[in-house]
């Protein structure tokens, strides 16, 4: 039977974002009593202790509704930075500002330019506003920043750069990323999207906050969801103009940022000696996966980020359902666009020994 309601005919032309069983649901169908996820792009090491310690003692304040303004926070980021508070914006995860930059700037016909693969949401919310994504390939798993300068137009009103971008976890040049920003008209938002900025170890990476003062067109987004461990709490946050800060915060909800979560994202700001113990466990482990899919003789796109896209040289889909089997959860590429290849997000020393195991026992085999 069709509903009898018609859907916004915005909303006729998008697909749900997909989301994989439930790791019990995986078990019982496949008779398995250990499952290593190692897909969703968490931190494996979890998160600070202090963060535990302040949330057990929270328990009692759970009937009282969470501050609003989230001031404490605010101070608190804008201290670690050297900022203004009234340059941060908190929200229910960094995609939910996503959705509140497109709901306060995009306009029926607007244009706005991103990769072909990259962070979905940002194509999912700019059509439901009724604007139009520009879709720019990438090039070897990197943004074509050349071509989406070129891509502007004056129908353009934002473009999104996912660094170190999402699903590829490459990152572009820091002489490349800061003339594509000088280059950027100043009526066009620039979204910089650094969710993963905590993991980067590359020289080449450019420091993106010293340029909120002479580009008031910018907005770097940041979450508490990927190193800080906290990605069930829903935290993230953008820096941006006090003026553009302003205007968002007209559109967010009253009490998006939830109790648990602000207090939380304060204990996890003052431990930065995990931050920087995950960093470095990362690196190494990223660096020796790196170097078995080379002794694999698979092609990756080399990461800063904690996960992985690599080269089947076959059905990227099959393998992921073969590395399922053997208890292995990855992110299949036909769903990101790369359909010989999949994601693997870093798991510790042990998982990642184990996930090497089990796909070279299964490629040994040909899989076709």
């Amino acid at each position: 039977m069709t509903f009898p309601i018609r859907t916004r005919t915005q909303v006729e032309t998008i697909a749900p974002y997909v989301l994989g069983q439930s790791l019990e649901d995986v078990k019982k169908e496949l008779g398995l009593t250990h499952i290593r996820k190692m897909s969703e792009n968490e931190n494996v090491y979890g998160t600070s202790p202090l963060v535990k310690q302040i949330i057990l003692g929270s328990l009692d304040n759970l009937h009282l509704y969470p501050d609003g303004a989230v001031r404490d926070l605010r101070l608190k980021l804008a201290e670690f930075y050297g900022l203004d508070a009234n340059q941060f914006i908190l929200g229910n995860g960094s995609d939910e500002l996503i959705r509140v930059l497109t709901r306060t700037y995009i306009s029926p016909e607007d244009e706005a330019v991103m990769g072909d693969v990259t962070f979905p949401r940002y194509k999912t919310n700019v059509l439901i506003e009724g604007g139009k994504p520009v879709i720019v390939p990438l090039v070897d798993g990197v943004h074509d920043l050349n071509n989406m300068l070129e891509s502007i137009t004056p129908r353009t009103k934002m473009v999104f750069v996912c660094n170190p971008n999402n699903p590829t976890g490459t990152i572009v040049g820091k002489d490349e990323l800061l003339h594509f920003i000088q280059s950027i008209p100043e009526q066009v938002l620039i979204v910089l999207d650094e969710a993963y900025f905590e993991y980067v170890t590359s020289e080449d990476y450019l420091e993106s906050i010293p340029l909120l003062k002479q580009h008031p067109n910018l907005v770097i987004l940041r979450t508490f969801s990927k190193i800080y461990g906290l990605a069930s709490l829903r935290i993230g946050y953008g820096i941006a103009h006090p003026a553009l800060v302003g205007e968002l915060l007209k559109v967010k909800e009253v009490f998006n940022a939830n109790g648990l979560a602000q207090i939380s994202a304060l204990a996890a700001l003052e431990d930065q000696g995990f931050i920087i113990s995950c960093t470095k466990l990362n690196e190494e482990e990223r660096n020796k996966m790196q170097l078995a899919f080379s002794g694999m003789d698979l092609p990756y796109f080399p990461s800063q980020t904690n996960f992985i896209m690599v080269d089947t040289k076959t059905s990227g889909e099959l393998v992921s359902s073969e590395l399922l089997k053997k208890g292995f959860v990855v992110r299949s590429g036909h769903l990101l666009g790369y359909p010989s290849m999949f994601r693997v997000t870093l798991g510790t020393s042990e998982d990642n020994e184990a996930f090497r195991t089990a796909l070279n026992e299964i490629l040994s085999r040909k899989v076709e």
